[in-house]
């Protein structure tokens, strides 16, 4: 019991001191969560490419090829509440190392889909990859705001995800190097046989093996070097002695900046997926741009996200977190309607730029939906991962929109998305906390 006393405090700054961003002794442990940041982001927007490199190699419309996001996402819904119960019987670090192994699981399943040829081969192998990033990223990111004081916690959880979007562009890069300059080019395909035809599929879903491999050997590597490192917090001590009864998701309900919170990632979500599933499509459709150089145009967006990023992190540090949030929310509304009015470079400019005003929002909305929580904040991280859902249910809308008018239409899914997460910063900027604080409190009670 003397082990237990001394975690339940948190380590107290000196008087007048600038809080730390992470407690003493966990600065590793905080490199090793970014790692995991990091490696998510590869897996996640190397799936962007997979959209267009589906529709190219299977002849299948916005729609079905689309259908490699709502495989993705809708992991993330499916595994966040067996997450949450990970975390809360055994602990964010097994939560973290049960969602590296199975998404390891998932990248080497592209093996034998590759020799299948079969398109629900590589959706099956995709939504294993998701459950366990669903599982990693429902336990890191409540791990990293556990890591230090409450008052640094949103531009800790900011830092830890500008280093998501480093793996992001990795992930694209990877796709615009090695899958889609060497895809087998359209007019080729015309005057094949049956035979050659499949040949050419072999040797294209063949490109699609390489970056997938290696991203279950970064996985791994990752799970190694975690595994044998002592990572607790404070916090995590303090919530195992915590006996939590059938009232807390009545407490999470009745919450409305973690209610309306959860719908604001849920759109933040799906507008970001959206962008980024149809940049190469956008580049391709409406301006012309070649197969093989559509990508750079999502690794440009993806630049855009990871500058955009550390700056944000930077300000974050002198304003408050919602009215960063509610100005990027509206800059990305007006860059989506200058895609759909502008079907031209003016229009895959706006594109690209709708990653600056995205940069901050997951973070951001993730820390100030569970500001307070307490003893609740496991489960709410895990209905904030279950709000990802929205990244498997808007791609396939913004497909079906993009094959009945054009692709620059499109773009006013990610519109309306981008309107409701700048309705919800209004709200937190408008709304007092302390009253729903005390609320909840006797609510517990």
């Amino acid at each position: 019991m003397a082990e237990m006393a001394v975690p339940h405090k948190e380590p107290i700054s000196p008087a007048g001191a600038k809080p730390g961003l992470v407690y003493p002794g966990l600065t590793v442990p905080f490199i090793l969560l970014v790692f995991c940041f990091a490696a998510w982001g590869s897996a996640a927007n190397l799936t962007d490419v997979l959209v267009g490199v589906f529709r190219h190699i299977f002849t299948m419309s916005n729609f079905q090829s689309a259908l490699v996001q709502f495989a993705y996402y809708g992991a993330y819904f499916a595994l966040a509440i067996p997450a949450a119960f990970i975390n809360k019987r055994f602990g964010y670090k097994a939560g973290v190392l049960t969602g590296l192994g199975l998404a390891a699981v998932g990248g080497l399943m592209f093996l034998p889909a590759s020799q299948v040829l079969a398109y629900n081969f590589f959706l099956l192998a995709l939504f294993v990859l998701a459950a366990g990033m669903s599982i990693l990223e429902t336990s890191a990111n409540p791990f990293v705001i556990a890591m230090g004081p409450e008052r640094t916690a949103t531009q800790r959880l900011n830092l830890a995800q500008a280093f998501n979007p480093v793996g992001a562009n990795i992930g694209v890069l990877l796709g615009a190097l090695l899958i889609l300059p060497r895809i087998t080019p359209e007019e080729q395909k015309e005057g094949m046989t049956a035979a050659q035809l499949r040949a050419a599929q072999e040797a294209d879903l063949g490109l699609v093996l390489g970056p997938y491999m290696g991203i279950a050997a970064a996985l791994l590597a990752i799970w190694l070097l975690i595994a044998f490192r002592k990572m607790h917090t404070p916090q995590e001590h303090l919530e195992a002695e915590i006996e939590v009864g059938a009232g807390r998701f009545g407490r999470l309900r009745r919450n409305r900046h973690y209610r309306y919170g959860v719908a604001a990632q849920f759109f933040n979500v799906a507008a970001q997926v959206c962008a980024w599933t149809f940049t190469i499509q956008y580049a391709q459709d409406v301006v012309g741009v070649p197969v093989e150089d559509s990508g750079w145009f999502l690794q440009a967006s993806l630049i855009v996200f990871l500058i955009s990023r550390f700056v944000m992190t930077y300000l974050l540090g002198i304003f408050r977190p919602t009215k960063l949030l509610f100005a990027m929310g509206a800059l990305g509304v007006v860059l989506s309607l200058v895609a759909v009015l502008s079907p031209n470079m003016i229009g895959l400019i706006a594109v690209v730029g709708i990653s600056a005003s995205l940069s901050l929002m997951f973070p951001t909305i993730y820390g100030v939906a569970l500001q307070g929580l307490g003893e609740d904040t496991k489960f709410g991280a895990a209905g904030l991962v279950m709000a990802i859902l929205g990244g498997a249910l808007l791609p396939p809308v913004q497909g079906r929109v993009m094959d009945a008018a054009s692709t620059n239409i499109g773009f006013i899914v990610p519109a309306v998305c981008l309107a409701l997460v700048t309705a919800y910063a209004l709200f937190d900027l408008r709304a007092a906390r302390h009253g729903e604080a005390r609320a909840t409190a006797a609510a517990a009670s």
